[in-house]
Formats: structure tokens, sequence, C-alpha cells
């Protein structure tokens, strides 16, 4: 069994930051072999992409609506990764959810349908 823990949310105002991280633990030997996404929903809205990143930490990708702002990063050693977030906006207010990769390999994927196992998220709340 894979577990994994999301922290690092909070209530921020517009234009400012936040580093969310999640750790992963239990059956983690694989860890590096894999790509890892993060995924948010809104109230009222369906669950969407935000970042992904291959297992070779260098490969990303993003959704248009965060490129430019959000950074997605990994640390394999500490089967860790982390999504650092500047000039949030009132819209990126969300539940954000950490992802495993279902499937060993470089291919990195945007579909919610591609991982296996989701952390219980943690809250965002960018103020006005």
């Amino acid at each position: 069994q894979v577990q994994m823990v999301e922290s690092g949310g909070g209530v921020v105002q517009a234009g400012g930051s936040l580093r969310l991280s999640c750790v992963t633990s239990g059956r983690t030997y694989n860890f590096g072999l894999r790509a890892m996404g993060w995924f948010r929903q809104a109230p009222g809205k369906e669950r969407e992409f935000v970042a992904v990143i291959a297992r070779n930490g260098v490969t990303t990708k993003y959704a248009d609506s965060v490129k430019g702002r959000f950074t997605i990063s990994r640390d394999n050693a500490k089967n860790s990764v982390y999504l650092q977030m500047n000039n949030l906006k009132t819209e990126d207010t969300a539940v954000y959810y950490c992802a495993r990769a279902g499937t060993m390999g470089p291919v990195i994927t945007s579909q919610a349908q591609g991982y296996d196992y989701w952390g219980q998220g943690t809250q965002v709340t960018v103020s006005s």
C-alpha cells in the first residue's frame, strides 16, 4: 500500500506564494521510477490537471493556467514531490492533490486516469 500526504496549503493574498509538499510512504521502493503529478479541485468544479514531472526530474508539463507561475520538482531520495506556486490568483483557490502515475516508465500524462494513488488533499485559498 502507498500513502501520500500533502502539506503546505493555507490562506494567502493574491500575488503571494505557497510551496506544497507531498511525501510518499509505504511501498515507495519504486518512487523514482514513476511520474508524479499535481491536480486541483475547486468548489463545484471537476478535478483538473495542474502539473506533472517525469521520473528523471527534468521533463515537466503544466496546465496553461499555471504555466510560468508554478514549478513542480521532486526529490527521489526523500520520496517527495513539490509544487512552488508564485503570483497566486483567486482562481487558484482549490484543494490540491498529489498523485502517483499508475505505470512505471518515462511517460508523463495529464489525464487523471493515469494515476493510481492520491493524497487526501491540501486546501489553498487565495484572497483578493
